[in-house]
Formats: structure tokens, sequence, C-alpha cells
């Protein structure tokens, strides 16, 4: 049987007020979005998909050895954008801003640990960010959706810490993707 999984950080609390109390007001927006359950905004570092369930045993070790050798890492939130661009929005998401070059490198570890076990390493350069919503269709511009960046344009947070990486389950369901925590590791310098 395949788990759907993926390996992130759960967000430290005083990071998650804000993501709560923001994601609570543009929630009231008339954008055709779907909006992620703020209770489910967490950092992902690597999108895995269908996993075998017999590799977890081996990932989880694979993993281990990358979070032992690496250290916690300070975050921020920065303002509010949108992949692509908000001309053509995809996706509404915050930024995040701190340890860039070293969570960077600390992905593409964990690539290189996991492409054993059939994952696909992420082309894409690392840009960290919290998902609040995706459209639920390609859109163009809009002045709300401009609006709405304006408004978090200056958006930012205390420093926090990430030191545990979780390997979540995720199962879709009709009213959104349900994540169970399966496994997490210290990071450990």
């Amino acid at each position: 049987m395949e788990i759907r999984s993926f390996l992130a950080f759960e967000l430290p609390q005083d990071i998650k007020t804000v993501v709560t109390r923001v994601a609570g007001e543009i929630r009231k927006s008339a954008l055709d979005v779907r909006w992620v359950r703020p209770e489910s905004i967490h950092l992902t570092m690597v999108f895995m998909g269908g996993v075998p369930s017999e590799q977890i045993p081996s990932i989880g070790e694979a993993v281990g050895a990358v979070c032992a050798i690496h250290g916690s890492f300070k975050i921020s939130l920065k303002p509010m954008g949108c992949f692509p661009n908000s001309r053509n929005p995809r996706v509404v998401w915050l930024g995040i801003d701190g340890d860039m070059e070293r969570m960077s490198r600390f992905r593409d570890e964990l690539q290189a640990a996991l492409s054993p076990y059939g994952i696909k390493e992420e082309e894409r350069a690392f840009r960290p960010h919290l998902t609040l919503g995706r459209f639920k269709k390609p859109a163009k511009r809009q002045p709300e959706l401009e609006q709405m960046l304006a408004t978090y344009g200056d958006l930012s947070s205390p420093s926090c810490t990430l030191n545990e990486l979780i390997l979540f389950r995720s199962e879709l369901k009709p009213g959104g993707a349900v994540y169970t925590k399966m496994s997490s590791w210290p990071l450990s310098l």
C-alpha cells in the first residue's frame, strides 16, 4: 500500500498566531480560492508523494541521518505573494525569511537521501513559503488580490526556531487534506 506523504516543519506558536489571524482575514474575500485550514499550514521541505509503506522505516533512517548533522533553523514571516505571480495567480502564500541558504542545503541533502527510494528531486530552486490557498481555476490579475497583497505587504513576525522535522501522511478528503504525524526527528547540531 502506498502512503501519500511529505516532510515538513510544524509552525512555532508565534508564527502560527500570525498565520491564523491572516488566514481568518483573507477567507472573507470573494476570490475563487480553496483556502487551507490554518491548523493544516506547515513548512514543507520535501513532498514525497505515494511511498510504499514497507519503505517508510528505511526512509526514516535516511531522514534521521540527515537531521543528525543539521542544527535548528531561525525563521520569520515575510509578506504575502503568489505563485507564479499576481498576474496569473495559482497559489497565495506567506513568505519565509531566515536561514534560507542552510535550509536550502538541508532540503537538497534530504532529496539526495530519498532518491534511492524513487522520490523525485524537485528541480526548482527552494522557495520556502506557507500556502494559504489555491485558486480553483486559472485566474488573472484581480483588484481584490492586489489589495490583499498590499495589505500584507509589510507583514512580519518574531524570529522563531524550527528544530523538529516531521513525516506526515496526507489523506485527500472532500473537505480538504487530513495530515497525520507519522514520525519526527530532532535537528541535532
